[in-house]
């Protein structure tokens, strides 16, 4: 496995995206454990987009506008619903001591939604993980799965880190309402603005 592999999967990793803002919406909404629900789920989502690059699936992806068009606005109307969500007084980033397995049930399936309803992580696993594979590798398979493990193993590093970023900032938030209904708007935006601009990909 080259360092170039593993620096670049770096930068992509650390990118915001809707998994970044949604484990950073969670971490100041529930604290440091939800965050790591949070982790999971979108960390979970990044199988089946592996997976189809491994065995081709999102081949049909890129070749196919109805399938991928399907997909993106299935993913788009998702990221709208979020973005609603967080808005919510009860709703993503809802500041609650309570935290039962159910809740945390929840929080991993809605960031592995995220992920799983994005049609741009299977296509950009497809063109990622082959420019990584030895050219005399013996099985590459093999080893375009020990790269997807890898990549899976770092974004749930560092998104667990970002989770402790937010939850750390969570009594800070907690103990002055109007930032946090100022933070609830800007996810919500920010939610919003992804959804649209996934909607208009092409």
């Amino acid at each position: 496995m080259s360092i170039e592999f593993l620096l670049t999967s770096l930068v992509v990793v650390l990118l915001p995206g809707t998994g970044v803002i949604y484990t950073l919406a969670v971490g100041l909404g529930r604290g440091f454990k939800a965050s790591i629900a949070a982790s999971i789920g979108c960390t979970f989502g990044i199988v089946p987009a592996a997976i189809a690059s491994i065995i081709g699936l999102a081949a049909l992806l890129h070749t196919s506008a109805l399938a991928f068009q399907v997909i993106k606005y299935l993913g788009a109307a998702y990221l709208f619903y979020m973005a609603w969500n967080t808005l919510k007084d009860r709703g993503t980033m809802d500041v609650n001591e309570e935290r039962s397995s159910k809740s945390f049930g929840k929080i991993i399936m809605t960031g592995t939604l995220i992920n799983v309803l994005n049609p741009k992580l299977s296509l950009f696993f497809l063109a990622f993980l082959p420019q990584f594979v030895s050219a005399n590798a013996a099985n590459p398979t093999v080893e375009l799965i020990n790269l997807a493990l890898v990549f899976m193993v770092m974004t749930f590093v560092v998104f667990v880190g970002y989770g402790a970023f937010a939850a750390a900032a969570r009594d800070y938030v907690i103990t002055r309402p109007a930032v946090l209904n100022v933070i609830k708007k800007c996810f919500a935006g920010v939610f919003g603005f992804l959804g649209a601009k996934l909607a208009l990909a092409e």
